[in-house]
């Protein structure tokens, strides 16, 4: 059986002497750290974070053709909508590792808003309108339009607020179970997250509400005639539908209705389906982003709950305690979850319901648990090394292949015209097909 114990020994001293951290995305777009001197890894984590990555690339290049891949229009859970918590879960736990002993909290704070904020400008430069991907040889955005959220704004955000807990939250005074008292502010802390969430989900009152969009360009129309204004009628409180939710009010508000993803997929929905006859709801032609501002509250508990399997895994004693702990937390996040459900909540990911942070974070948990079997207490590495080089290099694959880098590059390489190039010809092969 493969020992663990030097597989702990991955905490900085924070003041980052002894480690280069860096962000590694799709499983979460993970924070790895590697030390400078020879230490082993948690082979699993990079598994995990393989596995997270390859899981993105199915859903981004399969999903229009299997609908159960993509991720759900609205209500409902696909494969791609645990990728997303996959990440901030294995950002959780990965951070609790860099934060395992911690000599100056400011530095170490500081360090870690540094950290964040880079991953937010990366994500706002990829995700943000600058490509306009694989269907257009074009770039560049008008700054009055730029996306401000995204995945890798969500996995910084998470992050940080990981970050801050472990640096600040631990009670060392208290000695105990690794997953309460000593963590006591911390599970306080998920606690309050959704607690807040909850009560601007429900309690938050959304009036009426009026956008405009620009029609297609048409030689008839005059610069007056260029927009359409819509009005959708609302004047609700507590409604979790596309078009009167609180999570959409505070975008609006707080980023500015240009700023939000123009292309939501609740387009998917049959009231949507703009080549059905008949009229097409208002709030169909609205921009919504599914990593908004209150989404990405509730999307911070899974990051820390994350850190809590982290605890685990440096404190537990061996094998049978840390995945005997393991389980036990994540079928009781499962059957809460369960519960909300049946009580009418719905799993939703575009909103981040409490009921889907708690389902899919328990799955992660359970996906860890299996990793962790079988890569580094069984010792079987030889299935899992693509995932385990993926989960090393997540960060470049997402920026190269999951935002499309390469094949925008590619696209730049054509015979005689610029439509006439390589991923052309790969789409048209797979739409005739």
């Amino acid at each position: 059986m493969a020992e663990i114990e030097p597989l702990l020994d991955l905490s900085s001293n924070v003041n980052g002497e002894n480690f280069e951290e860096f962000v590694e995305l799709p499983a979460s777009t993970i924070i790895t750290v590697v030390e400078k001197e020879k230490t082993a890894r948690v082979a699993s984590l990079d598994v995990f974070r393989g596995l997270s990555v390859l899981l993105m690339m199915i859903a981004d290049y399969a999903g229009s053709l299997c609908p159960a891949i993509a991720h759900a229009p609205w209500n409902g859970v696909h494969l791609a909508d645990f990728v997303m918590p996959f990440f901030l879960f294995i950002v959780g736990v990965s951070v609790s590792l860099v934060y395992k002993r911690v000599s100056d909290k400011t530095e170490a704070t500081l360090k870690a808003l540094l950290r964040a904020v880079k991953l937010f400008l990366l994500g706002v430069f990829l995700q943000g309108g600058y490509f306009h991907g694989v269907k257009s040889l074009t770039y560049g955005v008008d700054v009055k339009n730029v996306r401000f959220f995204g995945i890798l704004q969500r996995i910084a955000i998470g992050y940080v607020v990981a970050a801050l807990c472990e640096i600040w939250l631990p009670c060392k005074r208290w000695k105990g179970d690794v997953l309460s008292t000593k963590y006591i502010w911390q599970w306080c802390t998920m606690l309050l997250l959704p607690g807040i969430y909850l009560g601007l989900l429900y309690g938050l009152y959304v009036p009426d509400w009026e956008f405009s969009k620009a029609l297609p360009e048409s030689s008839s129309l005059t610069a007056n005639d260029s927009y359409e204004n819509y009005i959708v009628k609302c004047s609700v409180r507590g409604d979790l539908g596309p078009a009167c939710n609180s999570a959409g009010l505070i975008d609006r508000i707080v980023l500015g209705i240009n700023h939000l993803h123009s292309n939501p997929s609740f387009r998917k929905l049959k009231e949507c389906n703009m080549s059905s006859q008949g009229t097409v709801p208002p709030w169909c032609h609205a921009p919504f982003d599914p990593e908004g501002i209150l989404s990405s509250l509730s999307a911070c508990v899974t990051c820390i709950i994350g850190l809590q399997f982290g605890h685990t895994l440096t404190q537990a004693q061996n094998h049978k305690e840390r995945l005997r702990n393991w389980s036990a937390l994540s079928i009781s996040l499962m059957a809460l979850g369960l519960l909300l459900t049946i009580l009418g909540m719905p799993l939703n990911k575009s909103l981040y319901t409490t009921n889907y942070l708690l389902v899919t974070s328990a799955s992660a948990g359970f996906t860890f648990c299996l990793l962790y079997l079988l890569v580094d207490v069984c010792g079987w590495k030889w299935p899992t090394f693509v995932l385990e080089w993926m989960g090393k290099h997540s960060l470049s694959i997402f920026i190269l292949i999951a935002s499309n880098i390469i094949v925008i590059f590619a696209q730049g390489f054509y015979v005689e015209t610029p439509q006439n190039n390589i991923v052309q010809w790969i789409r048209n092969l797979f739409m005739h097909t």
